[in-house]
């Protein structure tokens, strides 16, 4: 297979801690350049690869097949409308776009020039969301009534000088977060019936949307995207609740700390694993054997399935190849930017709101 040449917009976190790193893990793909329009970290972190300072340096590279754009939230629309019109292959972390509309536009932009577009949902490789498929799959639970998922922090101030809390409608809680969340659910339960929320600020610091309750509303089933900055004390990660029984797991995926303790990731295909989590953070399963006897629990601890984000970029490179289906389509991107947008609109108004509003 011929390597796919992949360029990086971009040298911040995203970069640093789950673009870079996945990339360089995969087999087909090779990280050929970086924008960093000032200093060095980047030329210090991967001397191997180019380091340009402008979008127009990269575009023009004819080695660069594929460029991902991890710039701040406002700029992922017309960068990667840059990008798709250079003609290249485009995967945009998220959010994928500040408006359906703007999500829309790169969806037939990348239909017409006959481009890969992809949103950076990594989250569906999580550890815990891996495990939860697996619980909710193998019947456990019974019938499932309410699936409960939190990403919570605790900053009860303002940090300076950073973009994420710059007042804009692209950025805040909702749009840093509520992708993560949002995306996992309906990656599962598909499309709500209805959607009822709560999107606000709840430091003292006014000006930016710091904590979010979505309900997602589905027959039979209550599936709630929490977020706080003011969670001093977590909340599990995830609760859920069926006819049988409970599954609750606390702690995030392994992956993002492990990488900003400098752990490396191993080349695709390796004998080395990546990552098994804690036999402390695994979740506990109570399930009633014989449900005419509730008080009758069992509890058991399952095991963490073994999250992995290399998988996202193994399907870029297969669908840029043709050797497989996208595995986070550009419509998955659309889907989640409109849901966050209707919370938004659920929570001004006081209602629930339908998808066809």
């Amino acid at each position: 297979m011929a390597e796919i040449g992949v360029g990086v917009i971009g040298f911040g976190l995203a970069t640093k801690v789950f673009h870079a790193p996945f990339v360089s893990a995969v087999p087909g793909l090779k990280l050929k350049a970086i924008v960093q329009r000032s200093g060095d970290e980047a030329a210090q972190a991967y001397p191997e690869v180019k380091i340009v300072r402008s979008v127009e340096e990269l575009l023009a590279d004819p080695a660069i097949a594929l460029v991902v754009v991890a710039t701040p939230n406002e700029t992922h629309f017309p960068l990667a409308k840059q990008a798709l019109e250079a003609g290249k292959h485009v995967v945009i972390d998220k959010p994928f776009a500040a408006t359906s509309e703007q999500a829309r536009e790169l969806i037939e932009l990348a239909q017409e020039m006959g481009l890969v577009l992809a949103p950076f949902h990594n989250r569906r490789w999580d550890a815990d969301f891996l495990t939860v498929k697996k619980v909710m799959a193998d019947g456990s639970l019974g019938r499932l009534v309410t699936f409960e998922s939190h990403y919570d922090r605790y900053r009860p101030t303002l940090r300076e000088n950073t973009w994420k809390e710059a007042a804009n409608p692209a950025n805040g809680l909702l749009m840093d977060l509520g992708p993560h969340l949002v995306d996992q659910v309906l990656s599962v339960f598909g499309q709500p019936e209805t959607i009822t929320a709560s999107v606000r600020t709840d430091r003292d610091a006014k000006g930016i949307e710091d904590a979010f309750d979505i309900a997602l509303g589905y027959k039979g089933l209550i599936a709630w995207c929490r977020s706080s900055m003011l969670a001093c004390d977590a909340s599990p990660r995830f609760l859920l609740h069926g006819t049988a029984g409970s599954f609750k797991k606390y702690g995030l995926d392994p992956q993002e700390p492990a990488l900003l303790k400098g752990a490396k990731v191993p080349r695709m295909g390796s004998d080395e694993v990546w990552l098994q989590e804690d036999a402390s953070a695994w979740g506990t399963l109570t399930v009633a054997p014989d449900l005419n006897k509730p008080a009758e629990l069992v509890k058991t601890t399952v095991k963490s399935e073994i999250g992995d984000y290399r998988n996202f970029y193994a399907s870029v490179r297969d669908a840029i190849s043709g050797a497989g289906e996208l595995e986070v389509p550009a419509e998955a991107g659309y889907d989640c930017v409109r849901v966050l947008e209707l919370a938004r609109v659920s929570s001004q108004e006081g209602r629930s709101v339908r998808l066809s509003e």
